[in-house]
């Protein structure tokens, strides 16, 4: 599996990314990405620039790809849902950095048993030196599924990608759900807010929720049931 990484620093400039021009916003942090893994996914290196603190997201690509880019050990992994290809590589993080505090919905806490899992629910505030993430659970694609808000960017997992929604296939999936995460948590958001998503599935790696909007009739449904015929022809278009 050939393995991705791009660096991306945030200071309102616009950056060559897989052969896309991206308006960056204005940041007190950098975000390097990685995709590899079992189908595209993405693990992101955050890194506050002005304490140097780093937070990974989801562990999904092997360890080794990030430590060149890692300077001290990162301070937490935050875990957007515990689909087995966004923690497959979770050992090594731990077994490299056995002090790196795990960050995910309480409905997962089950899953780690260990005693460095930080859970989390909705709309709790997380600190992590200078960088202030908001999380928003959003079930629907699966059950534990959380997004993190650090604004003006939004890390999605598998809840939205860039021209769709993420699908509800598993036994722990609800398209109800879903519906509710997506038009009543994160469509409300600003939006000038960038999509971070948990797989790299569009024409481009991240988008503003305004264009996201845009180019997705899934993000345009006028009410549930419309939103449930989409997605059904969605399904049968694949």
């Amino acid at each position: 599996m050939q393995f991705f990484c791009m660096f991306i620093i945030i200071k309102l400039q616009i950056f060559q990314l897989i052969r896309v021009k991206l308006m960056i916003p204005e940041t007190d942090f950098s975000i390097r990405y990685f995709i590899g893994g079992y189908d595209n996914n993405i693990t992101y290196l955050i890194t506050c620039n002005i304490l140097k603190t780093q937070v990974i997201v989801d562990a999904a690509i092997d360890i080794g790809m990030l430590l060149p880019f890692i300077d001290s050990e990162p301070s937490a992994i935050l875990i957007t849902h515990t689909h087995t290809d966004h923690i497959s590589f979770i050992d090594e993080y731990i077994e490299k950095f056995p002090s790196l505090t795990i960050i995910g919905h309480s409905d997962s806490a089950n899953l780690f048993k260990r005693k460095n899992f930080k859970y989390i629910n909705h709309k709790h505030i997380i600190k992590i030196g200078q960088l202030l993430f908001t999380a928003i659970h959003t079930p629907g694609h699966y059950y534990d599924s959380i997004c993190y808000l650090l604004k003006p960017v939004i890390f999605t997992g598998d809840t939205i990608f860039v021209g769709r929604t993420g699908r509800v296939k598993s036994k722990s999936s609800s398209i109800n759900e879903l519906y509710n995460s997506v038009y009543h948590k994160i469509l409300t958001l600003p939006d000038n807010i960038r999509i971070y998503p948990g797989h790299d599935y569009g024409k481009k790696l991240t988008i503003q929720i305004k264009e996201n909007k845009k180019i997705s009739p899934l993000l345009r449904a006028k009410d549930l049931n419309d939103f449930i015929s989409i997605m059904k022809e969605y399904e049968m278009k694949r």
